[in-house]
């Protein structure tokens, strides 16, 4: 019988690809309004290309790109992208359709919920505090703070320590078939794939460790149903 259910975060709980990239090139546009002398095409792949190279949470993101632009260091450019990228996170940050009508059933059906996430702990904390979901969940597991990062088994297996749960008892739901479906069926969690966001057509190849696909998580609470019978009931999650 399941008793926990986990959570990944980005593209699962908050709609954070769509939020960055309007971030990224609100960031952009903004600094170039105040004089950085660079077309937004230009300063906008260079700035993508970083984060591939240093990833989101690099500190040094636009100092970087004015490097990489090979333009003479300008603390007002880069004041205008911070300014400009966390105005927009704080105006547009969202939660995922759905989410909280999902968590309070979830409440309401007697399941404990927790997350287990990739990124830097105040950041993935703001999010949460930010959208005020942080009464669903009894502990957020946050890779940067445990050293240790998805789909390696140990993140899966501190967060079951944490719970006093065996793997068959959680499930775990998130949208990257490769960090959350494979690396939590490798310890024998049930795994549900959320087809959402920029993952929802990528890593195809890990498909067949999930055991239910949604595409919408109100499908969630049917699923934990079928788990708890035992039945052979399909559920209309195209599987």
């Amino acid at each position: 019988m399941i008793r926990v259910v986990f959570f990944d975060l980005d593209d699962t709980l908050v709609d954070t690809s769509r939020l960055a990239e309007l971030a990224r090139k609100n960031a952009i546009e903004n600094m170039i309004q105040h004089g950085m002398p660079v077309d937004f095409d230009t300063a906008y792949n260079e700035l993508l290309e970083l984060i591939n190279e240093y990833g989101s949470n690099f500190p040094h993101h636009f100092d970087y790109l004015l490097r990489r632009l090979d333009l003479k260091y300008n603390p007002k450019w880069v004041a205008a992208g911070v300014i400009a990228y966390h105005n927009t996170k704080f105006a547009h940050i969202r939660e995922v359709k759905h989410a909280r009508k999902t968590l309070i059933k979830l409440r309401e059906m007697g399941y404990r919920l927790g997350i287990i996430t990739d990124g830097n702990p105040i950041k993935q904390w703001e999010k949460v505090l930010r959208l005020d979901l942080d009464d669903f969940f009894e502990h957020m597991v946050v890779s940067d703070f445990e050293g240790v990062k998805k789909p390696h088994p140990k993140i899966y297996q501190k967060a079951l320590k944490i719970f006093e749960v065996s793997p068959e008892e959680a499930l775990m739901v998130g949208d990257r078939l490769y960090s959350d479906i494979y690396g939590a069926k490798r310890v024998g969690m049930h795994t549900v794939w959320f087809r959402y966001g920029k993952y929802a057509d990528r890593e195809l190849e890990y498909k067949e460790y999930a055991d239910f696909k949604i595409n919408d998580l109100l499908e969630l609470p049917e699923i934990l149903e079928v788990l708890k019978d035992g039945s052979n009931k399909e559920v209309p999650a195209d599987r």
